[in-house]
């Protein structure tokens, strides 16, 4: 049973989730070299938790790979999204990010072999709609490259999130977002070669951190990442999924918030930008509503029929 402390813990984390866009533009080095370093702490301190409390750590060679693997995808969507907020706004790079959940309800079916449900093909028109608007307000390249960097973002957070639905079947949570992180650390290394030849003009790295650096770091690596990653899943033993669902959709609300206060971006985003943000946002609150309904309607339709309905009787 939940309890009202665990309802302020939830909103806590999916706080910290949305602060993660403020750190990342307020940490002074580049979204790539961010990623590096967020990734290593992080998998040292799961490896850390790991070990003390005594959980089997080798998964063996095949799911080791598989989940690095996906440690790579998850770097490509953290860099994604921390340069669509250097490149346009947190605001800009948060709607993007939106559409994550809209990516993975027609994503889902194609990797599971399920059907795409009606109301989400609606919600899909409701998410072009409002990036239509956007696109037609916010018109300078630094806005189209950013929100363009945030859909691709969402598309392959969609992606890891769907695979990460069934590996964990097979292993504890911890385990598999320390290797994840493992992978995507090394991913992130791998692909440095190519980022200073062809993306930095300096053709060299830069881990110039401030102390105020390494402050935002810490707090982005252990308490966005280690410490809401943990209690999302120990909260969910106690509350239902779809709840936490419902919360995690106000992600992008509370970043927002933030970026208006810290940033004052109020006065950089144009008027139509907000409408289409309300639009996207719209349609990401609704489709939990709507599933709820159409997994009603479906076990209406299951139910038999009684014997006096099906013989004609009164």
């Amino acid at each position: 049973m939940p309890r009202f402390k665990d309802f302020i813990e939830l909103h806590f984390v999916i706080f910290l989730w949305g602060f993660t866009a403020i750190l990342g533009k307020l940490i002074t080095i580049p979204a790539v070299e961010l990623v590096a370093l967020r990734t290593l702490i992080t998998a040292l301190a799961l490896g850390a938790i790991i070990f003390r409390r005594g959980m089997p750590l080798w998964m063996g060679r095949k799911l080791a790979l598989q989940l690095m693997a996906v440690g790579v995808i998850i770097a490509g969507h953290w860099i994604l999204f921390f340069a669509a907020a250097r490149v346009a706004s947190v605001s800009i790079s948060l709607v993007g990010l939106a559409t994550c959940s809209l990516w993975t309800a027609f994503l889902e079916p194609l990797f599971n072999k399920g059907k795409i449900k009606p109301h989400e093909i609606f919600l899909a028109l409701l998410v072009i709609m409002g990036l239509y608007i956007i696109f037609q307000h916010e018109t300078s390249f630094d806005s189209v490259l950013g929100i363009s960097m945030a859909i691709g973002a969402a598309l392959l957070g969609s992606i890891f999130t769907i695979i990460n639905a069934n590996l964990v079947k097979k292993v504890s949570s911890t385990t598999i977002t320390m290797y994840e992180m493992a992978g995507a650390c090394l991913g992130t290394v791998l692909f440095f070669p190519l980022y200073t030849a062809y993306f930095v003009e300096s053709g060299s790295l830069n881990f110039g951190l401030t102390t105020m650096d390494w402050v935002y770091l810490l707090i982005l690596a252990l308490a966005c990442t280690v410490y809401a990653y943990t209690a999302s899943v120990r909260l969910m033993q106690r509350i239902s999924a779809y709840t936490v669902n419902l919360t995690v959709n106000l992600e992008p609300v509370y970043g927002i918030i933030l970026a208006w206060f810290i940033f004052n971006e109020g006065e950089q985003m144009s008027q139509g930008f907000y409408i289409g943000a309300m639009v996207i946002l719209l349609s990401v609150f609704i489709y939990p509503v709507l599933e709820m309904f159409d997994k009603r309607r479906k076990k209406r339709l299951q139910q038999p029929f009684p014997d006096s309905i099906v013989a004609g009787k009164d």
